[in-house]
């Protein structure tokens, strides 16, 4: 199994934070937007007194930044714009896998209409680099700036992400005759209050009609050829780093000390 974490690091130099987290949760790769780090210091503090030995994988996707336990020959950028890049793993004796890490576009400055037409291009870009690649083995992560339940997520010429492993294993659907492959979105499971932890990686509170409080901005996709290989279990918003609490004292997200947004972590058996 490998262990994979995102997160939105609100321009913060969190170094310390990021270093106990790999250590506590023995994370593999590590994914990051809203980046203001020098790489060789985060470099220096993962590999500090033979702790780690963690790689910085390049490329040229300025909003994404990827760390990660093996060498860079067996992690190469296959696609790449301003916010999405996505990065072909081929570890020796298993099957290779497309790993797409995305900063997609704001509500600050993006309406939902206009957010959910753009998922249609994520989706094509997605959809074009499985068909050059020639497989459907794909993982997408990071901050899509849209909840779960929101029009570009779930559309069938969206993301087309769906809440159980029983529809996303159908492989996809037809809408007048044209085929849509799935998403599987296992971060339905983390919405509400059912379960111990936190019901979301962001939280906004306005003086508004309509608020949702907690959003579930951060998230993981799964095609169905990997389903057998992600375990739902694994699946965590993190809110202890091993040694500190990244919530304040109400409980929401400590964005003074650290990150307004929560980190993400999931495992694949790859």
């Amino acid at each position: 199994m490998k262990t994979f974490l995102f997160w939105n690091l609100n321009k913060k130099p969190l170094i310390d934070n990021i270093v106990s987290l790999t250590q506590f949760y023995d994370v593999d790769v590590l994914m990051f937007c809203e980046w203001n780090i020098v790489i060789a210091d985060l470099l220096n503090a993962l590999n500090a007194d033979g702790k780690g030995s963690y790689y910085y994988i390049p490329g040229n996707c300025e909003k994404i930044k990827i760390f990660t336990k093996f060498p860079n020959e067996f992690i190469k950028p296959v696609f790449e714009s301003d916010r999405l890049t996505i990065r072909h793993i081929t570890l020796p004796g298993s099957d290779s896998i497309l790993l797409a890490v995305i900063h997609f576009v704001d509500k600050y400055n993006w309406d939902d209409d206009s957010q959910n037409a753009e998922c249609y291009n994520l989706a094509e870009t997605i959809k074009e680099t499985e068909l050059r690649l020639g497989h459907s083995r794909t993982v997408l992560v990071g901050d899509l700036n849209m909840n779960p339940f929101q029009a570009g997520v779930i559309m069938a010429n969206g993301l087309h992400a769906v809440m159980t492993k029983k529809i996303a294993s159908s492989m996809s659907r037809k809408v007048q005759q044209k085929e849509y492959k799935f998403f599987y979105n296992p971060m339905w499971n983390l919405l509400g209050d059912h379960f111990p932890g936190v019901p979301g990686t962001y939280y906004l509170r306005q003086g508004v009609h309509k608020v949702y409080f907690w959003n579930m901005l951060d998230q993981v996709l799964i095609r169905p050829e990997l389903l057998d290989n992600f375990r739902v279990e694994d699946l965590e918003i993190v809110e202890f780093d091993g040694k500190v609490s990244l919530l304040n004292s109400q409980g929401y997200p400590n964005k003074k000390q650290y990150s307004d947004h929560l980190p993400i972590k999931f495992t694949l058996a790859i």
